[in-house]
């Protein structure tokens, strides 16, 4: 028998209310008794650990409605309501414990009153499971507030999960970020499964990330590759922070794949664009920011009242910012096809979606949120992804220059120092595509995968795990899993040569992507994005440390979020290796 929330909430609500109830100091009104209050506390030092029993032994002497001062401020207390509440709780928690059959739960550490295990999570939450995991095991159960998550660390669990059960666990928990960062659980991310999101993905995988759609918009990823050599060449010799160059190409090369150039700008003045490209990267990161805190107010329901770590403040605020932007980029496609005369043809992804929309088989209409969610996914897939991926592999290399000179070795074989590396040349650069494939073991885009949901009781592993489960998959500690990988905390590209392994989601040792129903449907852009980036970088440039600088001084520390980000990004030295009129 399950419990409704609602029954809880009632009865901590009616507690509360016990306590808020203001007693208003007009004049010539007869105020309940109660003890003098002191000076600025006013009765604050009658209250002992337990409040409850302490108002209960105030009642006692000043009988059962009493008038209390918090501070300076009035609070009446009815006997009434604080027995009614306490009761009402006390029947739920006793109807949990006789009226559920007995579950054969995973192991897990055991949770403290109201915060559960959240008190054993640290800045890293990946890392937090990471450890919890030696103890208790490879599947895991903590408690969220008082919320069942399930924790997969392993490859074997995380094929339970995302294969065996894949249709039970392919849902969305309904958290704050998905309501108001994901336009009320309308993206690709945030909404559950059902006959919209298999709507959605069919679109994705059909239309919009298709082999001919990439294809046709292959020369903007060129140009803005070139425009990225570009900007580097003339600070060859001096110190670099990658990092201040990347998210701005992978931003530029994805806004003008899905919605042309014309709506950001590098200024603030230009006629049609809305918002700059800083302020659109501010944007994006902080969704990416959002996406992957612990908000308090998800996993205890009477916090969610408070925002106590303001957290659903800043994601109404950046949804707002993201309604207003994609609404103008929306009636604009929306004025551009109705000025086309003939038949319309898509130039970008928003065309594309806008087409689509308007298709009347679709089995659920695209409403507005649904369009921009899905917008906002073609944005945010591919540019805070793409970068940091870049930046965490040179974080790699330069730590160990001899795989550089490997690289550059395959580079001059294969592609010689006359021309640039094309998308068509990559099945020419194994050693290339081991960089990167270690790169995403060591440091997968979703340190843990976006949150799964259990939409029905199932046996995982021998396990009862019941409906309303939230799970997470630990593709970090899936990288580093000594069973499957040798040396696992060494970055050797070689293992892949050796063993060509998939990172298409069938490998549940590596899972950059995810995999099952709620694989990354981007895949196939993000790798084109990061492989022929990393190949040119490496194929133009010569690269070193600044100063003394060691490679043994360079952090691996990390910064947690819906995509994890080198914490001391590295200054860098480049130097041309090609001849200087390719640039």
């Amino acid at each position: 028998m399950e419990i409704p929330w609602v029954f809880i909430v009632f009865g901590s609500w009616l507690l509360a209310l016990a306590f808020v109830l203001k007693l208003f100091n007009h004049p010539k009104r007869k105020l309940p008794p109660g003890p003098k209050p002191w000076p600025i506390i006013g009765n604050l030092n009658l209250l002992g650990s337990l409040p409850h029993v302490s108002f209960h032994h105030l009642s006692q002497k000043y009988g059962d409605l009493i008038l209390l001062k918090f501070g300076s401020k009035p609070m009446e207390i009815s006997w009434v309501f604080i027995v009614f509440g306490e009761w009402l709780l006390a029947l739920v928690f006793l109807l949990k414990l006789f009226n559920h059959p007995k579950r054969k739960l995973p192991p897990g550490p055991k949770p403290w009153p109201i915060i559960g295990n959240l008190n054993l999570l640290g800045s890293l939450p990946h890392v937090s499971f990471y450890h919890l995991s030696q103890k208790y095991g490879d599947l895991m159960v903590l408690k969220f507030g008082s919320k069942p998550v399930l924790v997969a660390s392993s490859p074997e669990m995380a094929k339970e999960i995302l294969k065996t059960h894949d249709i039970i666990f392919a849902s969305r928990p309904p958290l704050a970020a998905g309501k108001y960062t994901g336009f009320n659980y309308s993206d690709m991310l945030w909404a559950s499964y059902g006959a919209y999101w298999r709507q959605a993905r069919k679109i994705c995988l059909s239309e919009i990330f298709s082999p001919k759609r990439l294809d046709s918009l292959e020369y903007i990823r060129i140009e803005e590759r070139q425009t990225l050599i570009s900007r580097l060449f003339p600070q060859s010799g001096k110190p670099i922070l990658l990092k201040d160059h990347l998210p701005r190409f992978t931003l530029r090369t994805i806004s003008r794949m899905a919605m042309s150039d014309k709506y950001c700008s590098d200024q603030s003045n230009s006629d049609t664009s809305i918002a700059t490209l800083e302020r659109l990267q501010w944007m994006l990161d902080e969704w990416f920011v959002l996406g992957g805190v612990i908000n308090l107010g998800d996993w205890i329901p009477l916090f969610s009242w408070f925002d106590l770590q303001g957290y659903v403040r800043r994601m109404k605020a950046l949804g707002k910012n993201f309604t207003q932007f994609y609404k103008y980029v929306i009636d604009g496609h929306n004025a551009t096809k109705m000025q086309t005369t003939g038949d319309f043809a898509p130039k970008d992804m928003v065309d594309a979606l806008l087409h689509i929309s308007n298709d009347p088989n679709l089995v659920v209409k695209l409403t507005s949120d649904h369009m921009m969610g899905l917008i906002n996914n073609l944005l945010a897939g591919g540019t805070d992804t793409a970068a940091a991926t870049i930046e965490w592999t040179f974080q790699e290399l330069l730590r160990r220059p001899n795989i550089i000179d490997k690289a550059h070795h395959e580079l001059d074989k294969a592609i010689g120092r006359e021309r640039w590396v094309e998308e068509e040349d990559f099945s020419k650069l194994p050693y290339i595509d081991a960089i990167i494939k270690e790169s995403l073991r060591l440091h997968p885009l979703c340190a843990l995968l976006p949150p799964h949901y259990s939409i029905e009781d199932c046996n995982v592993a021998g396990y009862d795990i019941p409906k309303g489960t939230i799970v997470y998959v630990n593709a970090w500690s899936l990288g580093r899993n000594s069973k499957y990988w040798d040396r696992a905390e060494e970055f050797i590209p070689e293992r892949f040569i050796e063993n060509n392994i998939d990172i298409k989601g069938q490998n549940f040792a590596l899972l950059p992507f995810g995999s099952g129903r709620r694989r990354c449907p981007g895949y196939s852009l993000g790798m084109k994005l990061v492989r022929t980036t990393m190949a040119n970088l490496l194929h133009g440039f010569n690269w070193k440390l600044t100063g003394d600088m060691r490679p043994e001084d360079i952090s691996m520390e990390e910064i947690y979020g819906l995509t994890t980000h080198p914490k001391k990004p590295i200054s860098v030295i480049m130097e041309p290796r090609l001849p200087l009129h390719l640039y």
